[in-house]
């Protein structure tokens, strides 16, 4: 009978281990912990410098760049398995000439690992049309229409020796949520080998890199001589797929 015992207490002791294990594997995937994108604005591989940089499109044509604003939301984190994880009011407001707004804290993440990321390029349209609102949606930001009711999602400024207008100026401001002129978008990332690991006793970051030049290629080719600016309309669309294409991407993570 002692061998029986001993070997009944053996398989006890590692069922308690295995119990114990999965006990604290499940621990570190409950509650919720904080993530950190970093925005790092370029122009193709180039590090975007506003007024002072030299930059070539697709086209060709040479530009300059002296403003470089966009908005992103309801950013979600998805998982192997398909599931979804939406991040309640996730409105952000990224402003190259303002280095604090490069980098934004996302709060309340549930912990897990997630194997990419979606978001809207915009405003979608239940806020768009809500009226004047705080936060990275207050108009004082500089990026509202109020003849329009609505958002600019993205505005470059700039110049270029092609563009005919005024002084030869490049302006840029997409926006509209409505058909025919819908710029709303949504895109979806691919995270690198790994993921992104949520947990509650850690702060991922991932650094996204914005590429400023792909407003100007993608679905369409941007001359400036014949397009060199608009404040939202037909012209809008256009850029919105261009930037859709290829202006996001995720560079790396650190876990």
């Amino acid at each position: 009978m002692k061998p029986i015992s001993i070997f009944k207490s053996l398989a006890f002791a590692a069922l308690v281990c295995t119990i114990l294990s999965c006990k604290k594997n499940n621990n570190e995937f409950t509650g919720s912990g904080k993530v950190n994108l970093e925005f790092d604005n370029m122009v193709g591989n180039q590090k975007l410098e506003l007024d002072t940089g030299a930059y070539t499109n697709a086209n060709g044509d040479d530009f300059k760049i002296t403003t470089f604003k966009y908005r992103i939301c309801n950013l979600t984190f998805n998982k192997a398995d398909g599931s979804k994880t939406l991040i309640p009011e996730s409105y952000l407001l990224i402003d190259a000439a303002d280095e604090q707004t490069t980098l934004q804290t996302l709060d309340n993440v549930p912990a897990g690992d997630y194997v990419s990321m979606d978001f809207v390029i915009g405003v979608d349209s239940l806020r768009n049309f809500a009226g004047a609102q705080i936060g990275a949606l207050d108009p004082a930001k500089g990026m509202y229409w109020s003849w329009n009711t609505g958002y600019i999602f993205v505005m470059l400024e700039g110049s270029s020796s092609k563009s005919t207008a005024k002084d030869n100026m490049l302006m840029f401001h997409v926006g509209g949520a409505k058909a025919p002129n819908n710029t709303v978008r949504k895109i979806t990332l691919p995270l690198p080998a790994g993921g992104l690991r949520v947990r509650s006793n850690a702060k991922p970051e991932i650094h996204l890199k914005v590429d400023a030049a792909a407003m100007f290629k993608g679905t369409s080719i941007i001359n400036f001589a014949t397009l060199n600016g608009f404040h939202g309309g037909v012209n809008a669309p256009i850029i919105a797929n261009n930037y859709a294409m290829g202006m996001f991407s995720v560079d790396h993570i650190h876990n």
